[in-house]
């Protein structure tokens, strides 16, 4: 058996067990993982400080997960927008296809419990049925797999996917969404991570809540993934009593960028049943946001975004306060030190340039001189016209 297997399988899984190590209602237990199971890695429980602390909150059942029982289960509705089975098409260019239904943790606050942790991997007639879809719609350039895990499928089962998706001349990038590399570290093999070379252009999504999370090994697991060329974001799930604290925020994307991992969202909670005791105001945050911004590199700070309930997908959101005004004369800011600057508009009014041929008022003609910092400047701002991947 392969060593990530075999500590998988020494994972908790059942309540007597749980309640043994931590002295819990075992009957408590049995009535909350019926519905929602549970799966806690060594890893994840060698984390645990006490009991309730950050880790615990994420991973260990609570009764309270059967108290909002009227809310929804699929509250981003990817079931009415999945025209093949596993395959959720919200976005013009981009699809989620869901490869398995396992987890190596099984979140107290996932938007999926109402799959995850039933067994089954996507099927070879199913993974056709996806792969047919595709192909007739060219306009889909992304394909993001998602599940469950993907990373929990064996190395052969991946491989399949990812070869079935790399004979579609149309899909140019290939993500894939995991909690592996913070939660079995022993996953990320050198094997692995050779295998997943062959497929590139291929990103991954890594799933982080807070700093306890980013231990040695999974600093390590990280480093395997990134040597092996393939850039690294994190997602976060705004949770309560877990990171709603700035300065907590602000460890965890810190040691997110030691470990070569780009913050890349921090996600409102969504509205999933079982999940309310999670959630903060949308307030908290923006306040998260402001304090990271200007306090620290721009590379820690992630997009703040609600994934609309009704599959309106994610709507970002920044703090208001840092455009005071927008007008024809331009735009009002307010920095991180709250001074205010204004930058003005250009002059939108024509005139006859030399030559002949038309202008924007006010216009240099003069050329910049090669090398001179106004002929890079833009790039080396960070923006550059290069957008976010």
């Amino acid at each position: 058996m392969e060593e990530w297997r075999r500590v998988l399988a020494d994972s908790i899984v059942k309540p007597k067990d749980l309640a043994e190590r931590f002295g819990l209602d075992e009957k408590e237990i049995e009535a909350i993982v019926g519905p929602y199971p549970m799966r806690i890695t060594p890893t994840v429980l060698g984390t645990i400080k006490e009991k309730g602390d950050a880790i615990w909150k994420q991973v260990v059942p609570e009764t309270i997960e059967l108290d909002d029982l009227d809310a929804e289960d699929d509250p981003l509705e990817e079931d009415m927008m999945s025209p093949v089975p596993h395959l959720v098409h919200r976005y013009p260019d981009r699809v989620l296809l869901m490869v398995t239904n396992q987890c190596p943790i099984y979140c107290r606050f996932c938007t999926r419990k109402r799959l995850v942790g039933k067994p089954g991997f996507l099927k070879k007639g199913e993974l056709d049925r996806a792969i047919t879809y595709l192909r007739q719609h060219p306009e889909v350039r992304d394909v993001i797999l998602s599940g469950g895990d993907p990373l929990l499928l064996p190395d052969h089962l991946l491989e399949r996917v990812l070869k079935a998706l790399r004979t579609i001349p149309h899909l140019e990038i290939i993500r894939i969404g995991s909690r592996v590399p913070g939660t079995l570290p022993e996953r990320i093999t050198p094997k692995l991570c050779e295998m997943i070379k062959k497929y590139h252009p291929l990103y991954m999504n890594l799933h982080f809540n807070h700093p306890d999370e980013l231990t040695p090994a999974v600093k390590a697991a990280c480093g395997l993934l990134a040597d092996a060329g393939v850039p690294l974001g994190a997602q976060t799930v705004l949770l309560k009593g877990v990171n709603d604290d700035p300065e907590i925020m602000k460890r965890l994307v810190h040691q997110l960028l030691l470990a070569r991992v780009k913050p890349y969202y921090l996600y409102q909670a969504d509205l999933t049943k079982g999940t309310n005791h999670f959630r903060t105001t949308v307030e908290t945050g923006l306040a998260i946001i402001k304090a990271l911004q200007g306090h620290t590199s721009g590379m820690a700070v992630p997009h703040f975004v609600i994934d609309a309930p009704g599959g309106g997908g994610k709507i970002p959101l920044l703090p208001g306060e840092y455009l005071v005004n927008l007008d024809e004369d331009g735009a009002m800011l307010r920095n991180y030190e709250n001074k205010t600057f204004h930058y003005p508009q250009p002059s939108l009014t024509p005139t006859l340039a030399p030559g002949g041929r038309g202008e924007a008022e006010g216009a240099r003609r003069e050329l910049p001189m090669v090398g001179a910092p106004s002929s890079w400047g833009a790039c080396a701002n960070g923006d550059g016209g290069l957008g976010d991947l």
